[in-house]
């Protein structure tokens, strides 16, 4: 594929990182354009990317507005700047309107997040057999390539999911549990990093767990785990419900995949003033003047935007996967994981840590696609991708992945 167009849906604080991110990669893309509704927003993106430099050879990032759940306008928008490949870092409930645009354009797909049904909360899993993988058929009819959640979790760990598999004699992995630890700070009272609507929907409902070959539901908080980690030294975590579990079930044969996410004693506390009180609702409420609102987009209208967290994000976030199995006949555990500095990511991109963890990855996607590496002409998920050539690029990119196991702690490379 020869420099392929690129366009990005989306200008909150990840799409920041992809704007920036594609720059930096512009001799391996042709044009570079961004569009979501509110154009301003793009144009504000656009600036960053001009003041950092961040184009590898002159260029400039094209702006656009659109509605992405509009498939007619989304269409015509991919066909006038003839657009090769989408990167959706949009709201998730955008995501079946754009796969819908890139199938009738031809356009390859790449998101970060699993799509949401705004009305509903924790459906019935696994979650992409409910959305996603019902438009598969027509991606390989149209030999289109969509590459399903391919952040950093979902997305990097989906990668190390495959690889600790292979790390091990086949057959033989029975426990992949994915950490993910942010031991920063922003400086607020109370903030999600990313958008408040979609964070607190993912710790509202059911906890969906892979346990013994089959889903177990826990509640949120109810399931802690202890661990040393490296660089961000002790920390607690929570099992927790996460878009990965619902893909990784079925294309690995391991009994127990788990997610465990950080939060501190602040944050649960706050979150759980919240929630009893009802103002994490998705559903409609009237006042007493007999205005309609639904709680859950007033707690967001009234906390920080997540892209204003950046320039006083301190800290360092550690994400990565356990996994447990036999080498060599013999029991083992490895971490397989990444190191990200929020300050470095901010200098960088403008962005805090969490965004850059989330950004940098599609790009790198967007690229092995762009060399024919991962232009697999059907829709998948990453951990169904040779996972090498997708690290190596991210150890080039600002995502170093590291491995402990018991030869030491190293960097992961493949020659």
């Amino acid at each position: 594929m020869t420099q392929p167009n690129v366009l990005i849906i989306g200008a909150g604080g990840v799409a920041q990182v992809v704007a920036h991110k594609c720059a930096m990669a512009n001799d391996v893309f042709g044009e570079i354009h961004i569009a979501s509704r509110t154009r301003e927003k793009c144009d504000a993106i656009a600036n960053s990317v001009a003041e950092k430099g961040s184009f590898k050879k002159d260029a400039i990032l094209h702006t656009h507005a659109v509605d992405a759940l509009d498939t007619k306008q989304l269409a015509q928008l991919i066909r006038s700047i003839d657009a090769h490949i989408v990167i959706n870092v949009g709201s998730p409930f955008v995501n079946m309107s754009v796969m819908d645009a890139c199938i009738e354009t031809g356009a390859h797909y790449l998101d970060t997040a699993i799509y949401e049904d705004p009305t509903k909360i924790c459906e019935t899993p696994p979650w992409y057999e409910n959305y996603e993988w019902k438009k598969r058929d027509a991606f390989k009819k149209a030999g289109v390539t969509a590459i399903l959640g391919i952040g950093f979790d979902p997305g990097v760990v989906n990668a190390y999911a495959r690889l600790g598999v292979e790390y091990f004699d086949a057959d033989t992995v029975t426990d992949i549990d994915i950490i993910d630890i942010n031991a920063g700070s922003h400086g607020k009272y109370f903030a999600t990093n990313f958008d408040p609507e979609i964070n607190f929907r993912e710790f509202t409902g059911v906890v969906y767990s892979w346990q013994n070959s089959q889903w177990q539901t826990n509640q949120m908080f109810e399931v802690k785990r202890t661990d040393d980690l490296p660089v961000v030294g002790v920390q607690n975590s929570y099992l927790s419900g996460h878009d990965e579990l619902h893909s990784l079930h079925k294309n690995l044969n391991v009994p127990n995949i788990r997610f465990w996410m950080g939060f501190g004693e602040h944050y649960m506390n706050v979150f759980g003033v919240l929630k009893n009180l009802g103002l994490l609702s998705e559903q409609p409420v009237k006042t007493a003047e007999g205005l309609e609102v639904v709680p859950l987009k007033v707690v967001k209208a009234v906390l920080p935007d997540p892209a204003s967290l950046a320039p006083n994000y301190k800290g360092k976030t550690c994400i990565g996967n356990k996994v447990k199995g036999k080498k060599d006949g013999v029991d083992g555990e490895i971490f397989i994981y990444n190191i990200a500095d929020h300050e470095e990511a901010y200098r960088e991109v403008g962005s805090q840590g969490i965004s850059y963890t989330a950004g940098v990855p599609p790009v790198a996607a967007a690229i092995l696609i762009a060399t024919g590496d991962w232009n697999v002409g059907t829709m998948v998920n990453v951990e169904e991708l040779d996972a090498r050539p997708f690290i190596n690029l991210l150890n080039q990119m600002g995502l170093p992945t590291r491995i402990s196991d018991k030869d030491g702690d190293r960097l992961l490379e493949f020659a």
